[in-house]
């Protein structure tokens, strides 16, 4: 935080007018079902993007990364064009757009950023950009926008300014997340319930292992699972998968002629009721019961959407062989992370099997770590 700070000074020639941070996020369940108006069960973790931030009243937007090469960006009112590109500046950019969009009185900001999310794993580090620079902007600015809200327009600046067409989970799960908990979302009405996750008092670890690879297939395969559910949707005459039950699935498959639609519709209704397994297993204080539901959501992201990779699917493989409770891939797929429940005692064994079978299989090591549930986005520091 006193690097931020300090950095920013050394920038802008002034002290920042307050420090804020936006964590990155594993999902625990619930994956491609945000956008069918489905239910997902993220948790923050203690990686976050962390911001320093100071108004400006001429307009313009600075913007500053201490983890990429080149100097201050600078951009005029003219300048904020959606699809316009841009890099990791048009997340946060894409940010202010949205609030000006919207109708609130965003002037100008010189930002100053650096992150401890890891780029490229599929834990959110985009969201976390979005997420501290709208919180900052709206305490600096006095908007009085809710945090559910403040999500809303940080996934605008995703949608339609990055152009990315990604569901509201990532960056509600940064804004609304608590310590010791993770957070059950129903992405249909928004409504939000907190339910207890304290993996080590439970004697347990949730591990997350970063694949370190992201393939190439994963380009535009995330656009292509949203339009078979939404073919599936308008085939059963439905406005979103959510409104297909569990109990129904089975007649809802027999009414479908594409294979793949099929299969996208199986994996979204199985999903939404594997969240409503593990939020039961969770609220009766039982969070061990939460690992086969991991293996099982993880076979049905593999075979059913097809959205895993080698690299992945080794992860599950090795870590539930040496004793873990289970395992899933995690995030959009095709590389990136995995999570791993396993009991904290076997917590080294675990990921040294991981490490064993990824070196034998002749892949790079993967970053292996704790995923500790952590606060959503906060200020951390005042001028």
């Amino acid at each position: 935080m006193a690097d931020v700070a300090g950095e920013f000074q050394e920038l802008y020639g002034r002290a920042p007018e307050g420090v804020w941070e936006a964590p990155g996020r594993v999902n625990l369940i619930g994956e491609y079902t945000d956008f069918n108006d489905g239910l997902v069960m993220p948790l923050a973790l203690p990686h976050t993007a962390v911001a320093a931030v100071a108004r400006r009243t001429d307009g313009v937007l600075a913007l500053h990364s201490a983890d990429m090469d080149g100097g201050i960006v600078r951009l005029g009112p003219d300048d904020l064009v959606p699809l316009s590109g841009g890099g990791w500046a048009a997340y946060p950019a894409g940010v202010v757009w949205a609030l000006r969009a919207a109708g609130h009185p965003v002037a100008g900001a010189d930002v100053h950023l650096s992150s401890s999310v890891p780029t490229g794993a599929g834990l959110s580090s985009s969201a976390a950009l979005e997420v501290v620079t709208a919180l900052a902007l709206n305490d600096l600015y006095e908007l009085g926008l809710s945090r559910p809200e403040l999500a809303r327009l940080a996934q605008r600046a995703e949608n339609d300014f990055v152009g990315v067409p990604c569901g509201i989970m990532d960056q509600t799960a940064s804004a609304c997340c608590a310590e010791g908990q993770v957070l059950h979302l129903d992405t249909r009405d928004l409504s939000l319930r907190q339910l207890p996750f304290d993996p080590g008092a439970h004697g347990l670890a949730l591990l997350v292992v970063d694949t370190r690879v992201k393939h190439a297939l994963g380009d535009g395969a995330y656009a292509e699972r949203r339009a078979a559910c939404e073919a599936g949707a308008r085939a059963l005459g439905v406005r979103t998968l959510r409104e297909i039950s569990f109990a129904r699935l089975p007649d809802a498959l027999a009414r479908l002629d594409s294979e793949t639609v099929r299969r996208a519709v199986r994996h979204v209704v199985t999903d939404n009721e594997r969240v409503e397994r593990v939020a039961g297993h969770l609220a009766a204080g039982d969070p061990r019961a939460v690992g086969p539901v991991l293996t099982e959501g993880h076979a049905s992201l593999r075979d059913d959407l097809r959205v895993s990779c080698a690299e992945l699917d080794l992860v599950v493989e090795a870590s539930v062989a040496a004793g873990a409770l289970g395992a899933r891939m995690t995030g959009g797929g095709f590389g990136g992370s995995a999570i791993v429940l396993v009991e904290a005692a076997r917590t080294r064994e675990v990921a040294d099997a991981v490490r064993a079978a990824f070196a034998g299989a002749g892949h790079a090591p993967p970053r292996v770590f704790p995923a500790v549930p952590s606060p959503g986005a906060r200020r951390i520091a005042t001028a």
